[in-house]
């Protein structure tokens, strides 16, 4: 049996080498160590035994070391050979060498064969299976194609010719079926190399993958003439992609929609019909924030750059179509953007700077000029001046004096306290609508400030 294994050896290593893609010398020391544990379920691990590749013959020969010793002090014949032997052997010898003798492998016997077998199997296979993991490690963040065979826990499984790859349920379009049989494409997101092979995750609902299918539709992403610079999805909904370019000629929104939306429809039927936007990227944030939330109109933005959050005021008439169905349109653009939006109708706005400069006319010899002023330099109540510092508040016009500042804040503390003391809650405009004169509304803040203090007098 061992003779048939291994016979015509030197063809078999070849065979393998071409079938499976394995280097000669991997082959090679799988049989190598096949031979050696063969060999040592048959003579002991107490023995001395060594496994060569015969390049010549195209056989793996076996050979047995023994030490040389004289006759008077020979011990264990499993290990030592005396000079006498030894010399018959190889002339040469001489004592306290190791002598190799060449064993039999025929000897081995048919269990030990089997082993033999089992290890160059197993070997092959991990062979195979770094080679697999290499090729698509290298292939990671491209995209391939393949056939769905199954479904298992809810991930596709897809045959990609040497390897099978998973298509977990979050990395699904919402809604796709695949029956067995079906070619299936996505996106190599991530190569894992577990005790089971290689472990492969591609994807259809990455951001990446869209990027990606431009990249193949649009010639001119592919050479770098445009760039996609972010993108977002809801996959099998809406996605929104952002691109820019520096060659003046050419129009990046255009070149990615294509002749009669010819190339950017091949990607939504891939897509299933997800709704694909295209925006022009701006340097400028607020710009580009106005540009991915379209087609809705913005009326004003305001900016926190520290906190990376922008308010956007649209016009009442277009509150409902910059929010998006589900407040998707807003969350896409946040999500292009980087920035967290805040969509506000323009008669919230008012209402909100009427409460505010409101507020502010509740301190002392406030004039509702002035608490614009105080409202437009970034304070939107009295409570907020308190905790403020005078550099802050010496930014507000007609406050750029340090004094002024301190007694624009020691008045707004004192308010708060007064409030406090007293035991009413601060009053609240009685119509959150834009002040017409500021007589009036001190007038308002006061005659609301009496009820309030009548009201506890009672009590």
């Amino acid at each position: 049996m061992a003779d048939n294994m291994f016979s015509d050896l030197a063809k078999v290593i070849d065979q393998v080498g071409k079938d499976k893609g394995i280097d000669k010398e991997v082959v090679i020391d799988a049989v190598k160590q096949a031979m050696l544990v063969a060999a040592r379920k048959k003579y002991g691990t107490y023995r001395e035994i060594e496994a060569q590749y015969n390049e010549e013959t195209g056989e793996v020969e076996l050979y047995e070391f023994k030490e040389v010793v004289e006759a008077e002090k020979f011990v264990d014949e499993e290990v030592e050979i005396t000079l006498d032997e030894a010399l018959k052997l190889d002339p040469g010898a001489q004592l306290d060498d190791s002598i190799g003798i060449k064993l039999e492998s025929g000897d081995l016997g048919r269990i030990a064969a089997q082993t033999a077998k089992q290890i160059i199997l197993q070997k092959v296979r991990d062979a195979e299976r770094e080679i697999i993991f290499s090729e698509f490690e290298q292939r990671k963040g491209e995209i391939a194609s393949g056939i769905a065979r199954r479904v298992e826990k809810g991930a596709i499984v897809v045959d990609l010719g040497r390897t099978e790859a998973h298509i977990p349920p979050r990395e699904q379009i919402p809604g796709e079926v695949y029956k067995p049989g079906d070619r299936i494409q996505g996106y190599l997101s991530e190569v894992r190399q577990t005790t089971r092979g290689p472990q492969i995750i591609m994807s259809r609902a990455d951001e990446r993958y869209l990027v990606k299918l431009f990249e193949m539709e649009v010639p001119e992403i592919y050479d770098g003439i445009v760039e996609i610079m972010s993108a977002a999805r809801e996959p099998g909904q809406r996605a929104k992609i952002a691109v820019r370019t520096k060659d003046n000629s050419v129009d990046p929104v255009g070149a990615c929609v294509g002749m009669k939306g010819s190339r950017v429809q091949n990607i939504v039927q891939e897509l299933k019909g997800e709704k694909i936007d295209i925006v022009m990227w701006d340097e400028d944030v607020t710009r580009f924030a106005c540009n991915a939330l379209a087609p809705a109109e913005i009326s004003k933005v305001f900016l926190d750059e520290e906190n990376k959050e922008m308010e956007i005021v649209v016009p009442d008439a277009q509150l409902s179509l910059a929010i998006g169905k589900k407040g998707q349109n807003v969350r896409l653009a946040a999500k292009l953007t980087g920035w967290k939006l805040d969509i506000i109708s323009v008669s919230a706005t008012s209402a909100r700077t009427a409460e505010s400069i409101f507020n502010l006319m509740l301190l002392p010899g406030m004039s509702e000029t002035m608490a614009q002023n105080i409202f437009q330099s970034g304070f939107g109540s009295f409570q907020s001046l308190a905790t403020a510092k005078a550099e802050e508040v010496m930014t507000i016009p007609g406050y750029d004096d340090p004094e002024k500042a301190q007694k624009l804040i020691d008045d707004a503390d004192a308010l708060i306290k007064k409030y406090e003391e007293q035991g009413v809650p601060v009053p609240t405009s009685p119509q959150a609508q834009p002040v017409e004169k500021t007589s009036s509304a001190k007038q308002r803040a006061e005659e609301q400030l009496k009820a309030e203090l009548s009201k506890l007098g009672q009590e």
